[in-house]
């Protein structure tokens, strides 16, 4: 029997320093008005997430004072500068003993990446077994989904800019791939030229 949704989070990580974007936050950068970071934990809610935690870190003191995040949980993430990986390693941690079964997992650099990719992801979540990604033209990307089962080996091989690539990598054969590439572009906001995506 499938579980509720409801038993899904979403995470969204957020805590770049915007390197190559002469270190702006990338959570503070302007889309549609408002702060990246608002859009995007608001696809989580709008793609069917009902509980979103938001990892920060560059800034995050700022991000706080300038950001509106209601009944978001906001994570800090001290060691951000060691990439990704510490992200979402704390991330998973502020997930213990809720009594979420699963995380659906966003970065804040792809607002190419809406409410329906995310709800596409969330429908396939089955339980806490499952490992679950969004696809573009048969390319593993984001949103992924790992089932609370998975967790603990995620958190130990998130290492660096990697995040769970490697361990997504040595368990291909059981990932449900959900094709998203009608619905969504999964292009990040990496540089100074990518800024003509934001709004």
């Amino acid at each position: 029997m499938t579980e509720s949704k409801d038993q899904v989070a979403g995470l969204l990580l957020a805590a770049g320093g915007g390197r190559r974007l002469g270190g702006r936050p990338k959570a503070l950068l302007p889309h549609r008005g408002r702060p990246l970071v608002e859009h995007a934990a608001g696809v989580l809610r709008a793609g069917g997430c009902t509980r979103v935690h938001v990892v920060l870190g560059a800034q995050a003191e700022v991000v706080r004072e300038r950001t509106s995040l209601p009944g978001c949980v906001l994570v800090d993430n001290p060691e951000w500068e060691e990439g990704m990986g510490s992200s979402l390693r704390a991330g998973l941690a502020s997930l213990a003993g809720t009594g979420v079964r699963a995380v659906l997992v966003s970065l804040v650099d792809q607002p190419g990446i809406g409410p329906e990719a995310v709800g596409r992801v969330l429908a396939a979540y089955q339980d806490a077994g499952s490992l679950v990604s969004a696809a573009y033209e048969g390319v593993r990307g984001h949103p992924v989904l790992f089932g609370a089962a998975h967790w603990t080996a995620i958190a130990a091989t998130a290492t660096g800019d990697r995040g769970a690539r490697a361990y997504l990598r040595e368990h291909e054969e059981v990932i449900t791939l959900v094709e998203c590439g009608d619905i969504a572009r999964p292009y990040d906001i990496d540089t100074e030229q990518d800024l003509v995506h934001l709004e």
